[in-house]
């Protein structure tokens, strides 16, 4: 066998080899772009069923927080701007997880403004449609990581060498992540206004309404009492039979006059 069908079969060996290693790159970005089409799915139904379950908690906030406009306009318009952006197919993911950014920034006021209502917090209707949403939501929570896990694959196959080259060949383009805004991260802080307390200096005592404030180390002094006690042991004086004044004294444990 001459040198030049050696080389014209090692060449053919070379390119048997690339276009085998070509299909097969090109087969698993595939693959991974399905996985994360249908990533994505999975957390789409997820979604839609949170728009459906929101107008049924909002109309049961309205019975007991109906006043609360600024916060229900928030929570229907990011709803009807969701249900919008997923029914537009050719809506770039990247604006339909926008939409539902805003949608969850929403809910999570909502929530806050439901802290300072304790009836509607025990309303059962209300009950029952909080915990449909928190299984909901922990489920899209659940699809979110899976579905950015996939991403995360098929991102680093079409970005690293040598599979990028297939990937620009097959114009095979990065996938969006579905990142969380900050406020999913954060739990409602809800303050209740307190009365004013009167300012006491310390070492005061607290004084009673309705009584006259007494200076530290001075006795109450009670209606109908006088002010200071008597100054013969602490007993009061009564006439004496020659006119003059005779204090009361203690003898045997009994006064004496």
């Amino acid at each position: 066998m001459n040198g030049p069908i050696i080389a014209l079969i090692v060449i053919l060996a070379i390119i048997l080899v690339l276009v085998i290693w070509f299909i097969t790159t090109y087969n698993s970005l595939v693959q991974l772009r399905n996985r994360v089409t249908n990533g994505w799915a999975q957390v789409d139904v997820l979604l839609k069923k949170r728009a459906d379950l929101i107008p049924n908690i909002v109309e049961t906030v309205k019975g007991y927080a109906g006043h609360e406009n600024t916060v229900l306009t928030q929570v229907t318009q990011a709803r009807a701007n969701a249900v919008s952006a997923a029914s537009q197919p050719n809506m770039p993911l990247a604006n339909r997880m926008a939409a539902e950014n805003q949608l969850s920034r929403a809910m999570f006021n909502l929530r806050a403004v439901v802290e300072a209502y304790p009836d509607l917090k025990a309303n059962v209707n209300f009950m029952n449609l909080q915990e449909q949403l928190a299984q909901i939501e922990e489920q899209i929570a659940y699809g979110r990581q899976f579905y950015n896990d996939v991403v995360l694959k098929y991102n680093n196959k079409i970005q690293t060498i040598p599979s990028n080259i297939v990937a620009g060949i097959g114009h095979f383009v990065v996938a969006a992540y579905f990142n969380v805004d900050d406020v999913d991260r954060q739990a409602p802080q809800v303050s209740f206004a307190q009365p004013a307390m009167q300012q006491q200096t310390p070492g005061m005592p607290v004084q009673q309404a309705g009584m006259p404030q007494q200076a530290p180390g001075m006795p109450v002094q009670q209606q109908g009492m006088p002010a200071q006690p008597p100054a013969n042991g602490g007993y009061p004086q009564y006439p004496s039979a020659d006119g003059g004044m005779q204090g009361g004294g203690m003898q045997g444990g009994y006064p004496q006059y």
